[in-house]
């Protein structure tokens, strides 16, 4: 986490955002859902490694959300996931273990598979 003072005497919480990035995933427990991808949304909060960025203006020391994006999609491709819970972890795991984040909140939700809804999904913290 990036933990530079703000100007009120705390940790900051700095974080990259990903807002209702669309990805097709073979997901749910039902027997035409293991067959069929569907469209999840992802909202995505991923804490910065360090404060260095801020002063080196380099894509090197933050996390580049072209390579979270990419890792995203072939994630969701590389397989069936009976839960959006597990696809949601799956996920968290990958941005702290392969590209360094000390926290993320993903929120995954499936559209459109409930009447009168818009969404069914879940949010999700984890930390290094």
């Amino acid at each position: 986490m990036a933990t530079r003072p703000s100007l009120y005497n705390h940790p900051a919480m700095d974080a990259i955002l990903i807002r209702d990035l669309r990805v097709e995933v073979l997901i749910g427990i039902h027997k035409r859902e293991q067959h069929l991808p569907q469209a999840v949304s992802l909202d995505l909060d991923i804490g910065l490694p360090s404060d260095a960025v801020f002063r080196t203006d380099r894509v090197a020391d933050t996390i580049d959300y072209e390579q979270v994006t990419l890792r995203i999609r072939a994630l969701a491709a590389s397989g069936h996931f009976g839960l959006v819970e597990t696809f949601a972890d799956r996920l968290a795991r990958m941005l702290i273990e392969e590209l360094g984040a000390p926290w993320v909140k993903v929120s995954a939700a499936k559209l459109g598979v409930l009447a009168n809804a818009k969404f069914v999904g879940v949010t999700i913290e984890r930390r290094k």
